[in-house]
């Protein structure tokens, strides 16, 4: 039983994050929070629905009824060693977690699911986060008594991907085990995140029925245009119209509201003023509907009117266990021939296709689908998600990783929700199915209006590096992605950087082989064949190149004479490339897209099967596309290989350090950024290994020469001006004292250049020679760590060659961060110079990103001064500030939908 009730002045607010919507096993929304005292009647109601076996196995004994004491005791807990946890929708109680500390950091854990809800994986999500929340109140370890029989229970622990361990005693089996987030536990949170976020988009592309609420009669309206494209793309379910004031609409019986249709309705398409969505929603909620596609306008993108509307539709959407494509979006496309569903304003049905492609911008969808039909490409699926109030790029990779029907995604993103989560999934998906991706405001970080998320932190390189780590093709404009896209959906990947090739026109073969050389392909093997070559020498000269062991890839180049149609080199081009298990990509007759005369028919129907080659109007364009699928190929086949590895560090002495520091009255009052001073740097660096070059502030010449003394000599003394102590080339400082007349020397002649006033000095055993490096990292509230390195120095400043990559890291990161940075040849011998020790660079950065990826607290780090000599780096000139997280990276550890009270524009 749990101890007496928290009296009321005694409970603790709990933190606002432990507040949030979550998406259960069967793709449906809910809301948990803390329970509250005022709950006492939701309890009451909800345990009144609650079968006697749930009841018996909950508290070991029959209780069909909870006592005025029992529901106080169970509502009111002081969310420190008693905390508990409900699960609402429909603005009802259907589950309740708890745990009670019943020793020093270990704690019981219960719970109690309606019966009717049982099997969705709540008591899964419940234990997520109560076990998040007794992390951060310090318990280390849960305990819980189940009956024998209560197996679903027991499982329900055991796959939780903790260690458990168990006992029996008096007819009770307790387990046990602790809550620290293992690997295993992580990878079941988010194989469970996975499957629940597929499942909710799988309704949406899958429908058996539809209903269009605003449907209208009148031509030329968005109502008609809806039923239109449903019914003319040969829809295979069943379409319903709702329109409370016409008897009928399109020959289909009309229905006043959604309730009234007799049968079960899986999506719902929204046209109606936005103004009467919400009461829309209400009706969808009672009839059942799955999800919701709201074509409306009226919301974010108006301003903050729309704004707030737009927040309440989501919130109420999630209440009531609905997702939701849109507002103000174009809608949604399957082109499977089992479902055939158009549910969008695009009168376009492009053919069927190996691609997904999911954008934003509904006027921009329009474009797209247009451009898709134009080429041949197909799609499998298409989104238009509008102002992306609820379902994401995110929800949508989450589908496509295990669609079948889809083999490349598409996406054109306008604004990132949640960056690190998308690194994440999109990273695991890329070792599956290319994504190709444009990201619009990619220079200005902008977000469009009425896209309710927050403008990412991080710079521009930052965001390149992590779709780079992602394995995401990113490109620059929508032809970029379609001219990549066709290559990767109609022929095999290249092993290599290594290319062929074969074309009728001198002057387009060399054109081509520069294209290549500068794009970082390697040209092995160029075969002229001059104007008048036939269909059997080009079928020659590609059969040679494709068996040639140092060719991955071939580009055909093939301008006809006049008056030939070339459709005998087509028909050798498409049976080359479909044999071929190399790509071919053309530049055949200027055409763009997948011409008739290169299409190889599909098993499944399309009339661009895979093995047709794809053709580019200029050869640049051919040989670009090749090269952006190259550097995948690379990507996919590059081992992950170890982690990389920071030795022993003490994170909990670090955190502690930290947490202490943020506690502090006056800097908890402020809620603002606190440097760090030189001791409590040096204490956090130490703590993962990272050694601070000895530093003594001095504010005069005596305090100089006792430093001096105390170092042993051979100092350098030097001014902590921000504007100068990062330029070692600077006057500021003065090297190798070796005694106290020339310490005095020192600081008479930098006392004259920087008033002791303004700028302190301090002394520093003079430091082994090398070369200026620079490790940062900083935490970005979207993006989550970031790490970055590069070379001291003005000119490597202004330049911005910084490499940029987002931990937890690998040690090929590592080793490629140190690498790519274009001025890296001067750590590995450049003109001579002996090469650095550059293992302890790749240390010092693994070091500085598990910081990071540990602290989230850790507003900045800067080692802004690192010598990297032949035997070590010396870490000479450092600065970390700090400042309290009020909701340290939502998807780390427990499953939970975006906050929509925080996602507005900056």
């Amino acid at each position: 039983m749990s101890p007496d009730p928290t009296p009321t002045d005694e409970i603790e607010a709990p933190p606002a994050h432990w507040e949030g919507d979550v998406l259960l096993r069967d793709g449906r929304t809910a809301h948990i929070r803390p329970i509250r005292p005022e709950d006492d009647e939701l309890l009451v109601e909800f345990y009144a629905r609650v079968s006697d076996e749930s009841k018996y196995y909950r508290f070991f004994s029959p209780m069909p009824v909870l006592s005025d004491r029992d529901v106080r005791r169970f509502t009111h807990v002081d969310n420190r060693d008693r905390v508990a946890l409900v699960l609402i929708l429909q603005e009802r109680m259907i589950a309740v977690g708890r745990y009670d500390v019943v020793e020093a950091r270990e704690a019981e854990v219960a719970f109690l699911v309606e019966d009717e809800h049982q099997g969705r994986g709540i008591a899964q999500l419940l234990l997520e986060h109560l076990a998040q929340a007794g992390r951060e109140r310090g318990v280390e370890r849960f305990t819980a008594e189940v009956l024998p029989d209560n197996s679903r229970m027991i499982q329900t622990f055991r796959d939780a991907g903790y260690r458990v361990a168990s006992g029996y005693h008096d007819g009770v089996i307790t387990l046990e085990f602790p809550i620290d987030p293992t690997d295993t536990a992580i990878g079941v949170m988010r194989d469970r995140e996975h499957a629940a976020e597929a499942a909710s988009i799988h309704r949406f592309f899958h429908p058996r029925s539809v209903a269009i609420i605003g449907a209208s009669r009148r031509q030329d309206t968005i109502g008609q245009v809806l039923v239109r494209n449903l019914v003319t793309a040969d829809f295979t379910g069943r379409v319903y119209v709702v329109n409370p004031s016409a008897p009928a609409v399109s020959g289909m019986p009309a229905y006043k509201n959604v309730n009234e249709i007799p049968d079960e309705v899986d999506v719902a398409i929204v046209a109606v003023p936005a103004d009467a969505v919400t009461d829309v929603v209400l009706d969808c909620a009672n009839k059942g509907v799955h999800g919701l596609i709201v074509i409306s306008s009226g919301f974010a993108e108006t301003g903050e009117e729309g704004r707030k509307r737009q927040r309440h539709l989501a919130g109420l959407c999630r209440s009531y266990g609905l997702r939701l494509i849109g507002p103000n979006c174009l809608g949604v496309l399957n082109t499977d021939p089992t479902v055939q569903v158009n549910a969008s304003l695009s009168s376009v049905m492009p053919a069927r296709g190996r691609a997904g492609f999911f954008c934003q911008s509904g006027a921009l969808g329009s474009a797209i689908l247009e451009k898709v039909k134009n080429r041949g490409l197909g799609i499998s699926t298409f989104v238009s998600a509008g102002n992306r109030a609820d379902v994401s790029g995110n929800d949508l990779l989450q589908y496509w990783e295990e669609d079948d029907a889809t083999e490349v995604v598409m996406m054109y993103l306008e604004s990132i929700g949640n960056p690190r989560k998308f690194s994440r999934i999109a990273r695991r998906v890329s070792h599956r199915k290319p994504i190709v991706a444009v990201r619009s405001g990619r220079t200005t970080q902008g977000v469009p209006m009425g896209h309710t998320v927050r403008r990412i932190g991080a710079p521009q390189a930052a965001v390149d590096a992590m779709f780079r780590q992602a394995g995401v093709i990113q490109v620059d404009t929508l032809d970029d992605m379609f001219d990549v896209a066709q290559l990767l959906a109609h022929q095999p990947l290249p092993r290599g950087r290594r290319v062929a090739i074969v074309g009728n026109s001198d002057a387009l073969g060399l054109l081509a082989a520069d294209a290549a050389s500068a794009v970082g392909l390697v040209v092995n093997r160029s075969v002229a064949l001059g104007a008048d070559a036939t269909a059997e020498d080009f079928e020659d000269a590609l059969d040679d190149a494709i068996d040639d062991p140092d060719v991955d890839s071939v580009i055909a180049v093939y301008i006809p004479p006049l008056d030939i149609s070339g459709e005998e080199v087509a028909n050798v081009l498409a049976a080359v490339g479909e044999q071929s298990d190399k790509p071919l990509v053309s530049s055949f007759l200027g055409a763009e897209g997948i011409p008739e005369l290169l299409r190889v028919p599909d098993v499944a129907g399309s009339s661009a099967g895979r093995g047709s080659v794809p053709s580019y109007p200029a050869v640049e364009a051919a040989v670009r596309a090749l090269a952006r699928v190259v550097e995948y190929a690379v990507w996919l086949h590059a081992p992950d290989g170890p982690s990389a590895d920071a030795g022993e560090v003490d994170a909990r002495s670090a955190k502690r350090l930290v947490d202490r520091i943020l506690a502090d009255p006056e800097v908890a009052a402020t809620d603002r950024e606190v440097e760090l001073d030189q001791a409590q740097l040096t204490t956090l660096l130490n703590a993962y290994g990272i050694q601070l070059w000895p530093t003594i502030p001095v504010a005069n010449l005596d305090e100089a020469i006792a430093a001096g003394e105390q170092l042993g000599w051979d100092v350098v003394l030097k001014s902590t001006l921000p504007a100068v102590r990062e330029r070692p080339d600077q006057i500021h400082v003065w090297r190798n004292i070796p005694t106290a007349p020339e310490m005095r020397e020192a600081w008479d002649y930098l006392g004259g250049l920087i008033d002791p006033g303004i700028g302190r000095f301090v002394v520093q055993r003079n430091a082994p020679t090398g070369v200026p490096i620079s490790v940062r990292s900083f935490e970005d509230p979207l993006f989550g760590p970031v790490v970055s390195f590069g070379i001291s120095g003005p000119v490597i400043e202004l330049l911005g060659d910084w490499s940029y990559r987002i931990p937890p890291l690998g040690q090929h990161e590592v080793a490629a961060m140190v690498r790519e940075v274009k001025s890296s040849p001067l750590l590995f011998g450049y003109r001579g110079a002996d090469p650095v020790d550059v293992g302890a660079i790749e240390d010092l950065i693994t070091r500085v990103a598990e910081l990071q990826n540990d602290l989230p607290q850790v507003a900045s780090l800067e080692l802004s001064l690192v010598l990297a000599g032949v035997d070590a780096a010396t870490v000479l000139t450092a600065s970390a500030r700090v400042a309290a997280v009020k909701d340290p990276r939502p998807d780390s550890l427990v499953r939970r939908m975006p906050d929509l009270a925080t996602t507005i524009p900056d």
